[in-house]
């Protein structure tokens, strides 16, 4: 059934639609209060943004999900678009938690750590922090000092000497007894307070320091005072007419079209703790569908939000509430300001997206051209059936056939994506044959993906090997019937095989289809390269090792493992011989001896 048959039977329920090209490829996942309204909004005659365009021109197939609700549809679109990472959909990094500063009150002498997740440990936590944490970390412990060690004060000995931080003036050291539980107590409410914006008495603090430095002409000393009084400045400034200490979330967007960019700004205690700006490239039909998408990934249930969350267009904001409910188990509620002080905030927001948007634009379209683009124009290019989402890479490294190694590593939408990376042992091929080393670990890899084996990622859309005609063949006779694209580059010329020609294909030299081929082909060499030259040298090692007396296979690992190296062993005294588990007197003699002859 083509496309046009199958719009006409899309019902009106909400849920979720997802896009297809013609390899069955994932392209965008979106959700819908009533899918056949939305789905037909696509292939209407209107003029669309380009990303949208874009996604359509290489979209062959499409299927939608039913959902009782739209918070559902809302929820399920989420969690497709995190398994299936489609290439026009908005992608957040796991690693987006900021860093917080965490004070365990109950404590009897409080520490301040620096942790990327909040904890339900009835710990104070503080932030999010925007900036250097050695640079926050250094401006408290030099206007109030606090321990940052781990010692249980109660066990250490009488004759305990304090560090150099007690020395420097950076702490009180209570494990010499040099302060109170009383006296740090107080010290941890002063940083208490000073974390909640009550700022006087450390600018105070800083400012007769830098002073006090400056009058004895240590100007280093006073320039650095003078740069804490910045810092501080900066964490504890309040937002212009803000009588309140009110704490809001503000997400605004500012797209042209083509990219957009999501600001978000942190308020807490009335004061900007963050203000960040994330891409969002995204094929929904208008901004207001890209921000909600983004509020439903961003906002996961381990993002601290505050109570409200102010948005600069109208979302899908009742959803949102029922889905942050169920997160974050109390009531967030999402608004559209249109006057006052929330407005004010709104539009803050909005300028530094815009700012950003303009300031970006540039680097904005080269990291597009060079990763999504270039998929792009390698599909048209060499004539691929289907958009390149995932791109694996094989080289062959060995001296001489001695320790034959291989690497795959792996290009997701035209980035790398290390941790798919995998490394092989050849196991069959006798003598240095690359040919037959690129059919075995083809094979498999083929037997993997027959095998659904999930440690070795998704089928590929294409697979490059580094070579020409020869090394293509083989590789083609590993793959034979498996489906995959495959293609070879041959280095100095940098030309293209394919199977469809035995004529070469030349991409332009400036072409991003052939920098993205030609980066994956350097990567999986550099990662080959590096596999063998490590497996290299144990093996290595381990065969001057067995010429030694007394030294078996067991001895050997041991050597290996706690030396690392020949020259480490070489230059080992006996008794540092005698340290490696299994070795004894004699047999560390032998080894000593025999490096030292």
């Amino acid at each position: 059934m083509d496309v046009k048959q199958k719009l006409k039977l899309v019902p009106d329920n909400p849920g979720v639609y997802i896009y297809y090209d013609s390899q069955g490829n994932v392209l965008y996942v979106g959700k819908a209060k009533n899918l056949k309204k939305r789905v037909h909004q696509y292939f209407s005659p209107n003029v669309k943004q380009e990303k949208v365009a874009a996604m359509l021109s290489h979209m062959a197939d499409f299927r939608y999900i039913i959902t009782p609700t739209e918070a559902d549809a809302l929820s399920l679109e989420n969690n497709l678009i995190k398994e299936y990472m489609p290439p026009y959909n908005i992608l957040l990094k796991d690693d987006k938690e900021h860093c917080y500063i965490r004070i365990n009150v109950k404590a009897d002498f409080p520490k301040l750590t620096f942790v990327r997740k909040l904890a339900n440990d009835k710990a104070k936590y503080f932030g999010p922090i925007s900036g250097s944490i050695r640079e926050m970390s250094e401006l408290l412990s030099t206007v109030y000092p606090s321990i940052n060690c781990n010692y249980n004060f109660e066990k250490l000995p009488k004759n305990f000497r304090p560090c150099l931080n007690y020395f420097i003036g950076r702490c009180p050291a209570p494990c010499v007894g040099a302060v109170t539980k009383a006296e740090y107590k107080e010290t941890i409410k002063k940083i208490i307070a000073l974390l909640n914006g009550e700022d006087a008495e450390a600018k105070k603090i800083l400012t007769a320091k830098m002073t006090e430095a400056a009058e004895k002409e240590q100007y280093e000393q006073a320039l650095q005072y003078k740069n804490q009084i910045a810092i501080l400045n900066r964490f504890c400034a309040r937002i212009t007419e803000m009588t309140k200490q009110v704490d809001y979330d503000v997400f605004s967007i500012c797209g042209n079209g083509e990219n957009a960019i999501v600001n978000v700004m942190t308020i807490r205690q009335g004061r900007t703790v963050l203000s960040e700006n994330h891409s969002a490239v995204d094929a929904g039909l208008d901004e207001s569908q890209t921000l909600t998408s983004f509020l439903a990934a961003y906002c996961d249930g381990q993002t601290p939000l505050s109570k409200e969350i102010l948005v600069n267009l109208p979302v899908d904001d009742e959803i949102l509430e029922q889905i942050f409910t169920e997160r974050y188990k109390r009531k967030i509620s999402v608004t559209c300001p249109q006057k006052g002080i929330k407005k004010q905030l709104v539009n803050m927001s909005y300028e530094n997206a815009k700012e950003k948007l303009e300031k970006s634009q540039s680097q904005l379209d080269k990291k597009y051209n060079t990763t999504i683009g270039a998929c792009v124009q390698l599909k048209e290019s060499l004539s691929l059936t289907a958009y390149p989402q995932r791109i694996e890479c094989y080289d062959i490294s060995n001296i001489s056939g001695v320790d034959k190694v291989a690497s795959m590593v792996v290009f997701t939408g035209g980035q790398k994506d290390s941790n798919s990376y995998r490394r092989f042992k050849i196991k069959t091929v006798e003598g240095a044959n690359d040919f037959a080393c690129m059919e075995e670990v083809l094979s498999r890899r083929l037997r993997r993906i027959q095998e659904n084996d999930d440690r070795f990622g998704a089928k590929p859309d294409l697979i490059v090997v580094d070579g020409g005609l020869g090394q293509l063949e083989y590789a083609r006779r590993a793959l034979q019937g498996s489906g995959i694209e495959l293609v070879s580059l041959a280095k100095r010329e940098e030309l293209v095989y394919t199977l469809s020609d035995k004529e070469p294909i030349r991409l332009p030299r400036n072409s991003y289809a052939l920098n993205l081929l030609i980066n994956i082909r350097d990567e999986a060499h550099r990662f080959a390269i590096t596999y063998f030259r490590q497996l290299h040298t144990k093996n290595g090692l381990k065969s001057v090792l067995s010429e030694i007396e007394g030294v078996g296979e067991k001895r050997q690992v041991e050597l290996v493992r706690h030396f690392k190296n020949v020259e480490n062993i070489s230059n080992a005294s006996v008794e540092q011989i005698m340290e490696v588990g299994g070795i004894n007197e004699k047999t560390a003699k032998n080894i000593y001896d025999y490096f030292n002859k």
